[in-house]
């Protein structure tokens, strides 16, 4: 069974139930937490009674600087959102660090920022290091990958569309709520991976609901083809791609058609014009809840609930 694990400023604890009880550690970073997994199981088997949860205030369990990369278009409803047909090659970007934030850490709109989104999306904690030609088989994943959070892809679209800029479009602070747990896998939870069920609902109206079988490249894939060009290292993050149902959706394909007979400033003004009506775009005061688990809670990365406000 995964063993989950939270961090406060007071240091790191692992779940129990509705409690918490703190790992003897001298770990600072999710790195050195995870070459102390002994500290941890002593923790999951003390007798020791904890704390409540609810006195804690979490912070994310991936801790920063680190790097952070994430995968485009990674699932099929998500493909038909987004007006893709046929084969869709694997893409990746990479988001700022800095964009990690705490599970219910307000997120922060900045002031030229008018289509704001949501993406949930399950990370993988490396564990190891990746080598650049390293290729993944399933069976490998327990040698790479420690663990899972539940990760927040936020996007301003109006900077990633204009400027076709995925960088900056995803890095501003906050634009990466992560947690509230870092899910520590053993061998044998891998095999459940497919079940994880990815929830978000703005306000409590569902907007997102897959599982990883709607996935088009899985992780052991990914991270086979990441390995082509990319190192990664222990407490590196993979975001692996959002479902169907953010805000964004491509438009009808003769309306596209003919905004790609404009001139690019008429057709972002057309464009944009028609998602100022769209009301699934974040605005101040809505509160963001997203959540992943498999059926059987036998993984259960919590629940994450976010705010939204707007910078000062």
């Amino acid at each position: 069974m995964s063993t989950n694990v939270l961090r406060t400023t007071d240091g790191w604890w692992v779940l129990r139930d509705e409690r918490a009880v703190p790992i003897e550690t001298k770990a600072v970073s999710t790195a050195e937490l995870l070459s102390d997994r002994d500290a941890v199981r002593e923790a999951a088997a003390s007798a020791e009674s904890g704390t409540p949860v609810a006195d804690l205030v979490v912070l994310p369990p991936v801790t920063t600087p680190c790097r952070v990369v994430a995968q485009m278009v990674n699932y099929r409803s998500h493909a038909k959102d987004s007006g893709f047909t046929g084969d869709i090659p694997p893409t990746f970007f990479r988001k700022a660090s800095g964009s990690v934030s705490g599970p219910h850490d307000s997120i922060v709109r900045p002031e030229h920022v008018k289509f704001l989104d949501y993406e949930v999306e399950l990370g993988l904690v490396m564990g190891a290091t990746l080598p650049v030609g390293t290729v993944v088989e399933e069976q490998d994943l327990p040698r790479y990958v420690a663990g899972l959070v539940l990760t927040n892809d936020v996007s301003a679209r109006d900077v990633q569309l204009t400027k076709t800029q995925f960088y900056e479009s995803k890095s501003y602070p906050t634009f990466t709520p992560t947690g509230p747990y870092l899910a520590l896998l053993e061998p044998e939870d891998f095999v459940h991976l497919l079940n994880l069920r990815l929830r978000l609902s703005v306000n409590g109206e569902p907007r997102q609901d897959r599982t990883l079988a709607d996935m088009i490249v899985r992780p052991a894939q990914a991270l086979t083809l990441l390995a082509r060009f990319q190192t990664l290292d222990p407490g590196d993050l993979l975001l692996t791609g959002t479902p169907g149902g953010t805000a964004l959706k491509a438009p009808p394909k003769p309306v596209e058609k003919i905004g790609a007979l404009l001139p690019p400033a008429l057709k972002w003004k057309a464009f944009f014009n028609s998602q100022a009506k769209n009301p699934h775009y974040l605005r101040e005061g809505d509160l963001i809840t997203a959540t992943i688990a498999t059926p059987d809670g036998r993984i259960d990365l919590g629940v994450q609930r976010t705010p939204v406000t707007d910078a000062m």
